[in-house]
């Protein structure tokens, strides 16, 4: 009787601890449901919505009503997956501190995966993803992009040259585009013109426009069309990058493109240390995300120049001071670069107004309690620029252009300007990107004078796009 007695005792606090856990579970999954929001139609959900937002350039106004219907966090599907929309400071926070957490993971859409690779640095986690970046890095670094400076100011006089002196009128976006496109071409592959580099730039634009598609794939698709582009851009690289162990072999310099850079870097075993995969898919990588983004970027300052004369005038000022210091045909410096504080903040102001990338996805490697939700483990989280970048609590007045806001950028809230991403995977390519633009703007200012011709509008495919690829009246100016 008392051995009953005394395992009831036992028993019974046991009994009661299970069936309180078991409540806590029950209401805590009660108080925990999926995000507001509806997932649509499988495979396709509100991703034709998205598109057509885009295209039209309301996809802010799309935004606007999800967060109104659904408040900061909203379920529907894109680009073939169930998806959360986040937003907002902290979500960005979470967003990009949350790798390095083991809670989410950088893995794209399936469209992004298939053709920028899945051993992408987007792709890649923890030590294989510092291998790589460190990689990347030892070219994208400003110590090493310093050595390119007088390789980039070649290829933007040569471009000028080329496609816009002598003309009356020119698209500047499509023009963008080839310029950007060249630069990748000599600093991060390091083939010249011909008709390899033709085919390149043949495919390499449908290549791209699939990476924000509905994974549907059928002959008449464009993510068809985008994963046969894609083929036939992994075959070229593939064998640049077979070229370029050649020439390594033989004693080629290590450091005269992006692909030789990756195949030097050896390990202990004196084996390289990035693969060939790795290679061909971060190559393909850091091309695409520098032809858009930047090509964009220099579009909207011409657009901006164009509709402020008072930014232009400064811009011109600035620029006009670093030529008058500079012998006939003698190139830029990274000494002059660091003297254009003003058109570099000019610069960020238009992303601010008008992001390069619209947003992103990451993917929750678990079950995640998020803002008195689950998320749940598989799903894709999706992100964006706009709703920080336009936040009146962050950047007062934010429809006005004002370069000043950057001024003193540690004034600016930590996660809430994010063109660039945020965090530890920060994009590598900045400097890139910063170098680039600065000598571009450089050469357009001091060259040329230009007027819209007709509509100024854009639409997104996602990267903003203006609808008549900005088409511009230009005239000559003397450089001093």
């Amino acid at each position: 009787m008392n051995s009953f007695i005394t395992i009831l005792l036992f028993l019974v606090p046991m009994i009661i601890l299970l069936l309180t856990t078991t409540r806590r579970r029950r209401s805590s999954s009660k108080r925990l449901p999926l995000p507001p929001g509806s997932l649509g139609l499988p495979v396709i959900g509100q991703s034709i919505g998205s598109f057509i937002a885009m295209k039209y350039n309301t996809a802010e106004k799309w935004l606007d009503q999800r967060t109104q219907k659904y408040g900061p966090i909203s379920k529907l599907t894109l680009m073939g997956k169930p998806t959360v929309l986040i937003y907002g400071q902290a979500a960005n926070k979470f967003i990009f501190t949350s790798n390095t957490t083991g809670i989410l993971s950088n893995q794209q859409s399936k469209p992004a995966r298939m053709i920028l690779g899945d051993r992408n640095l987007l792709e890649l986690v923890d030590h294989d993803h510092k291998r790589v970046r460190d990689a990347l890095m030892l070219f994208l670094k400003p110590e090493s992009l310093k050595l390119y400076v007088g390789k980039m100011d070649g290829e933007v006089r040569e471009h000028l040259d080329m496609f816009w002196e002598g003309k009356q009128q020119v698209k500047v976006l499509p023009l963008m585009r080839t310029l950007t496109f060249d630069i990748i071409c000599s600093l991060l592959c390091g083939f010249e013109r011909g008709p390899r580099r033709d085919e390149f730039v043949e495919f390499f634009p449908t290549m791209l426009d699939g990476v924000w598609s509905i994974p549907i794939n059928l002959p008449f698709t464009g993510y068809n069309r985008s994963l046969r582009a894609t083929a036939r851009v992994r075959k070229i690289v593939r064998d640049l990058i077979h070229e370029k162990r050649v020439q390594l072999g033989k004693g080629a310099s290590p450091y005269q493109d992006l692909i030789t850079c990756l195949l030097s870097i050896r390990n202990d075993n004196n084996e390289e240390l990035i693969t060939e995969e790795e290679i061909l898919h971060n190559a393909t990588f850091v091309m695409g995300a520098g032809y858009e983004t930047t090509s964009s970027l220099i579009t909207f300052l011409i657009r901006l120049f164009a509709n402020d004369p008072a930014v232009h005038a400064s811009v011109l000022q600035e620029q006009e001071e670093i030529a008058k210091n500079k012998l006939s045909g003698e190139s830029l410096t990274w000494e002059d670069l660091t003297k254009m504080k003003y058109t570099w903040r000019v610069a960020m102001e238009t992303m601010r107004l008008f992001p390069p990338v619209f947003g992103g996805c990451r993917q929750a490697l678990k079950d995640i309690e998020y803002e008195r939700y689950i998320i749940p483990k598989g799903w894709q989280i999706f992100w964006v620029c706009c709703k920080t970048h336009m936040d009146d609590s962050i950047f007062p007045e934010p429809t006005k252009f004002d370069a000043s806001r950057f001024e003193n950028q540690a004034s600016i809230p930590p996660y809430s300007f994010i063109p660039f991403g945020g965090g530890p995977r920060i994009c590598p390519g900045i400097e890139y990107a910063r170098i680039e633009t600065l000598v571009a703007i450089h050469y357009l200012v001091n060259r040329f004078e230009w007027k819209l011709c007709g509509d100024d509008s854009f639409s997104r495919r996602p990267m903003p796009e203006p609808s008549n690829g900005l088409l511009v009246q230009i005239t000559p100016r003397k450089m001093l």
